[in-house]
């Protein structure tokens, strides 16, 4: 699967993201200390609890388009090897296609378009924050769809913030203080590619360094049956690496059990129970306005089973997702 993400031509920006740039740059003119809000809250993120879920945040993600569009989740993690230059880590989905609302999420850290359908349960993604995972491995991720695509880059980001600076002084001073790194995913650019063959939508990231393939390469390794069986909207998982060759990854049922289908040759059978019901209102008075607006739970519980239905031993840890 071979993916290749270009800067757009001049005026071609289907997205808006002139827009989105502009306001965010004249914000952080206005009151820099806006900029050390944005920056400091993509670093906690990048740096933080999201730092080891990147591979979790791909699949929530596509799991999330594939139950919005209605049709059956499949992604494919492709890690590409290069003589030159960084590797590239595409994670293509199908599902609901890259769309404008979706651009803007991806670019605010905290304002999920997926506010509508989270309330009826359908999606498990919170608060738009989990793509900040990307950044934990690359400085110029892109997402691309069937009609347009969005990128985003270190160097561009601040360069752009040194242009607004020239006009602020306080902006400037927290450029310093952090030696030029700026909120990248704060200031989206337009980009021309699209998905490949079978699938709506693909993300790309060039590893910043060997230690972010490192980290990719364990994350891939560590796949097991728990995401497919923790992402109800998700069917499949491909994982291919110069590493460890191809191995795909199916989820089915049989009967009461369900039935993960390993491309090495095994088949693994799970008891598994998922409910969902209403929050009591009550329950939500003192939080946040976007939990407030999930005002559902849902519980998912997987043991693996021998072709009798006796429990056994899992290989991974026992599944329970809330």
């Amino acid at each position: 699967m071979s993916v290749r993400v270009t800067a757009a031509p001049g005026g071609v920006d289907p997205f808006g993201t002139a827009r989105l740039r502009r306001g965010v740059l004249d914000s952080w003119g206005a009151g820099p200390a806006r900029f050390r809000e944005d920056a400091n809250a993509e670093e906690d993120l990048a740096l933080g609890g999201y730092r080891d879920r990147l591979v979790v945040e791909l699949a929530q993600n596509a799991a999330d388009a594939a139950a919005r569009a209605g049709v059956p989740g499949r992604l494919r993690l492709t890690l590409h090897a290069a003589d030159q230059g960084p590797a590239v880590l595409a994670a293509a989905n199908t599902g609901a296609p890259l769309d404008a609302a979706g651009v803007e999420s991806l670019s605010t850290l905290r304002a999920s378009a997926k506010r509508e359908s989270a309330a009826s349960g359908d999606t498990v993604g919170r608060f738009g924050v989990g793509f900040a995972a990307v950044l934990a491995v690359s400085d110029e991720p892109a997402v691309l769809g069937r009609h347009g695509g969005v990128r985003w880059s270190l160097a561009e980001a601040r360069e752009l913030a040194r242009e607004a600076a020239a006009h602020s002084p306080g902006l400037g001073d927290e450029l310093r203080r952090r030696d030029g790194h700026v909120p990248l995913l704060r200031l989206p650019l337009p980009a021309e590619g699209t998905a490949p063959e079978g699938y709506d939508t693909v993300v790309v990231l060039p590893l910043r360094d060997a230690a972010a393939e490192d980290l990719v390469q364990r994350l891939l390794s560590g796949i097991d049956d728990a995401l497919l069986l923790t992402l109800p909207g998700l069917h499949e998982i491909t994982v291919d690496t110069p590493q460890d060759g191809g191995r795909t990854l199916r989820r089915g049922a049989d009967g009461a059990y369900t039935v993960i289908e390993d491309s090495r040759g095994e088949t693994r059978r799970w008891r598994t129970v998922r409910h969902t019901g209403p929050t009591p209102p009550a329950l939500l008075a003192d939080r946040p306005v976007e939990e407030r607006l999930r005002p559902s739970w849902t519980v998912s519980w997987a043991v693996p089973v021998d072709t009798d239905g006796a429990p056994l031993h899992p290989g991974t840890a026992p599944v329970v997702h809330a």
